[in-house]
C-alpha cells in the first residue's frame, strides 16, 4: 500500500512538478496581470465532464489548447485515456452564428449548467445556444436547429430516456418536442411571470443546489415538474447603468421572514393533458421541496423541508392516485447542513445522508419497492462510521452493490475515493496519493474521472478504472521561471478545544524581528472550507505574489465552517461574528508567537462575500488591523435571502438580537484602520444595496472609507480585466498601508 502511494505521487510529480524556492531563489516576479490572464499560468484544468451514456467516453469543453481549441467538445475514451476533438468549435460557430452571452457564460460558469447534453443512444448531441437548440448527429458531423427556447441557461434542455423528444422551458412553461414529427406541445400554460413551471428560480438554485426542476418518468410517459409561485416574493432592482437609457431586471429575491416561493409538485403526461397535483403537506410559502424524482414508472418521491431547517421528511406518491405517504422523517438539533441528495437504488432501496451521530456518513434504507405506498420506509444500516465526514457520493454499481464515496478519513484537509458494499463490507480507499481528489463517475460505475492536486502540486485529471490503472489526458502548464514556496500547515485550539487548522505563508528571507505585515484572508462562514491539502489556483498565486512583496498570508478555518463534525459547524448557529473571530484572533496570536518577524503593527484583513463581511466584523470589533478590503459583502443579514439567512439565523422576528449584533452595518462607526469596498453593480447574489446602506453609516458617523464599483459585474466580478485591476487595487492598498511609515514607524 506504502509503496503505490509513493509510485502513484512520483510519477504525478514527474508530469508537473512545481518548484519551491529557496530563501535566494525567489525565480520570476509575479504581476498580477500574469496571474489573472485568460486561463492563468497554469491552465484552466476541465470541468462538467459528461459521460456518454454507454460509458464509452466522457467529453468535456476545452478551456485551452492542450487537446484543440478553446471551447472544442473534447472526447476522452474510457478505456485508454486517448483524448480527441469530438466536436470542433469553429464548427460551432458555424452554426450558432453568435456564442452566448457573458451573463449566460457567466450563469453556466457559476452554478455549473452544461451548454450540451448526450442523447441517451450516445449518437447524439443537444448544443443550447443563446435560446436555440441544436440536434448535433456524430456520424455525420452535421446540426438541425430543434426548437427556440428564448432564453439562455435557464431553458433546461432534456431528452426522453427513450430518445423520441426533447424538452425544455419557454416563457416559464414546459415543453416537449417530437422528434420525428416536430410537434411542440406545451404541456402548462399559465401566462403568469410569477408562476415557473419546471423552472428553477434563483433562491432555489443558489442555496438548495437546485439544477433542474422536472423529470421524465423512467417509461418516458410522464414528467414531474415543481411549480413555484414567486407572486408574492419581493423584488430587487438590478440596474445596468451602461447604456445610454439604464435598464432595470426585478429579480425575486426573498429576504430573511419575507414570503418564499410557494412549491407544488405536479405529474403530466409527455403528450399534454391536465396535471394531476400532488397533495404535499407543505406550508406554502413557507417550506421548501429541494429534491423530487421517480421511484418507478408510477411512483414519485419528495423531499419536503419545513422552513426552520431542522425537519426534513420525504414522501412516496401514487402518480396514478395521486395519494401521498410520509415514508421518513429526520429532526435536527439546530439544521441540516445542505445535505439533501437521495440516491434512490434498485430493489426498493435508498442512500440517504445525515450527521445524526455527529458526523456525516450514509445510510441505506428500504422499502417496499411492489407497493411503496404500503409501509414506512426503514433503516437497513449505518454505512459509514468514525470521526470524519462524508463529503460526496460519487455513485453506485448496482450489480456489484458497491458505493463510491469521497470522505476526508485520513485528514480533515483532505478528499480521498473510497468504496464500500452495502451489506457494510468492504470498504477500501482507491484514491492513489494524498489530496483532494474531485469525482466524476461512468453511468455503469466501471471507471471515473479523478481531477486531483494537492497543496504544491497543481491539478492534473486522469481517467481511472476501478482496479486503480489511471491515464492522464489533462496536465497543468509548467510553470517555468517561477517559484513556489510551500506554506506552514499548522493547527491550534479554540477555546472549547476543537482543531482548528490554519495555512501560513512567509517571506523565506525576512527573518528579523517585525520586519514582516501579516494579511489575514479567511472566508469565516459556513460549509465552506479553504486550508485544504489542494492547489489553490489564482489565488495561492497571488498570495505568493503577496509574499513576494514581503508580506506573510495566513488562512484559518475557524468554527462553523464546513467538512468537520456536526459540532464544529454548528458554531455558526444564532453567531455570525463573535465565535469566528475569536477563532481567528486566537491563530493570529499563536502564529505572532511562534513567528517573530510577524510585526503586530502592520496587520492586514481581507475577504470576499462572507469574507469580505468578516473584514468589515474584524475592523469593527478589533482595533488590531491597519488596513482592510472587502469584496461584495453582506452588511446587513436582513438584506440577504431567506433560506441561507434563516438556516443559521432563524427568523428575524424570533432572533432580532442576533440580526442586530451580527450585521456590521450596526457596527459602522467603531470602524478602525483604511478600508477599501469593493462591489459589483450587477451583483444577483450580494446585492448593492448592502454596500449602500453601509456607506450610509459611514457617512452618518463621519468615518473615511475608499469604495471600488465595476459595472455589471456579478458576484464574482469575473474576467481578466476587471480581475486584474481588482487585484492591483488590493495590492495597493496593503502597499499603502502596511509599510513601515503607513504604520507610523
Amino acid at each position: 500500500m506504502r509503496r503505490s502511494f509513493l509510485l502513484a505521487a512520483l510519477f504525478l510529480a514527474g508530469l508537473n512538478s512545481v518548484a519551491q524556492t529557496t530563501p535566494h531563489d525567489q525565480g520570476k516576479a509575479w504581476t498580477v496581470a500574469d496571474i489573472w490572464r485568460a486561463g492563468g499560468p497554469t491552465g484552466r484544468p476541465p470541468h462538467d465532464y459528461l459521460w456518454s451514456p454507454d460509458s464509452g467516453s466522457v467529453t468535456y469543453l476545452s478551456a485551452d489548447s492542450e487537446h484543440g481549441q478553446p471551447d472544442d467538445v473534447v472526447t476522452v475514451n474510457a478505456a485508454n485515456g486517448a483524448a480527441s476533438v469530438l466536436v470542433p468549435e469553429t464548427r460551432l460557430a458555424a452554426i450558432y452564428g453568435v456564442k452566448n452571452d457573458e451573463r449566460d457564460r457567466d450563469h453556466r460558469a457559476r452554478y455549473g449548467v452544461s451548454s450540451y447534453l448526450w442523447s441517451p443512444d450516445s449518437k447524439h448531441l443537444i448544443f443550447d445556444n443563446t435560446g436555440t437548440l441544436w440536434i448535433y448527429d456524430l456520424s455525420k458531423g452535421t446540426a438541425s436547429e430543434a426548437a427556440k427556447t428564448g432564453a439562455g441557461s435557464g431553458d433546461d434542455p432534456k431528452f426522453s430516456p427513450d430518445g423520441a423528444s426533447v424538452s425544455f422551458i419557454r416563457d416559464h412553461n414546459l415543453h416537449v418536442l417530437s422528434l420525428d414529427s416536430k410537434h411542440d406541445a406545451a404541456l402548462t400554460d399559465t401566462t403568469e411571470a410569477t408562476l415557473l413551471n419546471g423552472e428553477v428560480d434563483w433562491v432555489y438554485e443558489e442555496e438548495l443546489g437546485v439544477r433542474s426542476n422536472y423529470f421524465w418518468a423512467p417509461d418516458s410517459k410522464h414528467i414531474a415538474y415543481l411549480q413555484m409561485d414567486e407572486a408574492t416574493v419581493p423584488t430587487y432592482p438590478i440596474t445596468d447603468w451602461i447604456p445610454t437609457h439604464s435598464t432595470v431586471d426585478q429579480q425575486r429575491y426573498p429576504q430573511p421572514g419575507d414570503p418564499n416561493p410557494g412549491a407544488r409538485v405536479g405529474i403530466v403526461a409527455a403528450n399534454g393533458g391536465d396535471t394531476l397535483w400532488l397533495h404535499v403537506p407543505v406550508s406554502q410559502h413557507n417550506d421548501y421541496i429541494p429534491r423530487f424524482g421517480w421511484l418507478d414508472s408510477h411512483h414519485v418521491w419528495m423531499e419536503v423541508l419545513r422552513r426552520d431547517h431542522s425537519h426534513m421528511e420525504l414522501f412516496f406518491a401514487d402518480t396514478e392516485t395521486g395519494a401521498v405517504r410520509s415514508a421518513l422523517k429526520e429532526t435536527a438539533n439546530k439544521f441540516f447542513d445542505e445535505a439533501y441528495d437521495v440516491h434512490f437504488l434498485q430493489h426498493g432501496q435508498f442512500l440517504w445522508s445525515s450527521w445524526r451521530d455527529g458526523n456525516t456518513h450514509l445510510y441505506l434504507y428500504r422499502y417496499d419497492a411492489n407497493d411503496p405506498m404500503t409501509a414506512d420506509a426503514t433503516l437497513a444500516r449505518q454505512l459509514t462510521h468514525g470521526d470524519w465526514e462524508v463529503l460526496s457520493v460519487a455513485g453506485v454499481d448496482e450489480k456489484q452493490g458497491t458505493v463510491y464515496y469521497t470522505s476526508n478519513e485520513t485528514d480533515p484537509r483532505e478528499e480521498m475515493l473510497w468504496q464500500i458494499g452495502l451489506d457494510g463490507n468492504g470498504k477500501k480507499m482507491l484514491s492513489r496519493f494524498h489530496g483532494v481528489h474531485r469525482i466524476t463517475l461512468s453511468p455503469d460505475a466501471t471507471h471515473y474521472v479523478d481531477s486531483a492536486s494537492s497543496l504544491m502540486q497543481p491539478p492534473a485529471v486522469s481517467v481511472c478504472d476501478m482496479a486503480g490503472a489511471c491515464t492522464p489526458f489533462w496536465n497543468s502548464h509548467p510553470l517555468d521561471g517561477y517559484k513556489l514556496v510551500a506554506p506552514v500547515m499548522f493547527a491550534g485550539k479554540a477555546v472549547d478545544g476543537e482543531t482548528l487548522y490554519g495555512e501560513l505563508l512567509l517571506p523565506p528571507d525576512l527573518h528579523s524581528t517585525a520586519s514582516v505585515p501579516l494579511i489575514v484572508n479567511p472566508y469565516g462562514g459556513p460549509h465552506a472550507q479553504t486550508v485544504r491539502d489542494e492547489f489553490g489556483g489564482q489565488g495561492f498565486l497571488f498570495d505568493q505574489l503577496l509574499m513576494q512583496h514581503g508580506f506573510a498570508v495566513l488562512h484559518v478555518d475557524n468554527r462553523g465552517m464546513g467538512n468537520r463534525d456536526r459540532t464544529f459547524q454548528e458554531a455558526a448557529y444564532r453567531d455570525f461574528g463573535p465565535v469566528q473571530l475569536q477563532d481567528q484572533m486566537a491563530m493570529v496570536d499563536q502564529v505572532l508567537r511562534e513567528y517573530p518577524q510577524l510585526d503586530a503593527r502592520r496587520m492586514g484583513w481581507w475577504g470576499w462575500s462572507w469574507g469580505g463581511t468578516f473584514t468589515l466584523y474584524a475592523m469593527t470589533h478589533s482595533d488590531r488591523f491597519v488596513a482592510g478590503v472587502c469584496v461584495a459583502p453582506v452588511t446587513n443579514w436582513r438584506l440577504y435571502d431567506s433560506i441561507y439567512t434563516e438556516r443559521y439565523l432563524g427568523l428575524p422576528d424570533e432572533t432580532q438580537q442576533t440580526y442586530q449584533d451580527d450585521s456590521v452595518v450596526n457596527s459602522a462607526a467603531h470602524l478602525h484602520g483604511n478600508l477599501l469596498m469593493v462591489q459589483g453593480t450587477g451583483d444577483d447574489n450580494v446585492h448593492m444595496q448592502n454596500t449602500i446602506q453601509m456607506i450610509q453609516q459611514f457617512v452618518t458617523a463621519d468615518v473615511s472609507y475608499r469604495l471600488m464599483l465595476y459595472p455589471r459585474k456579478t458576484h464574482s466580478i469575473a474576467g481578466a480585466p476587471a480581475r486584474t485591476h481588482l487585484f492591483n487595487a488590493i495590492l495597493q492598498q496593503f502597499e499603502t498601508n502596511l509599510r513601515p511609515s503607513a504604520a507610523g514607524e
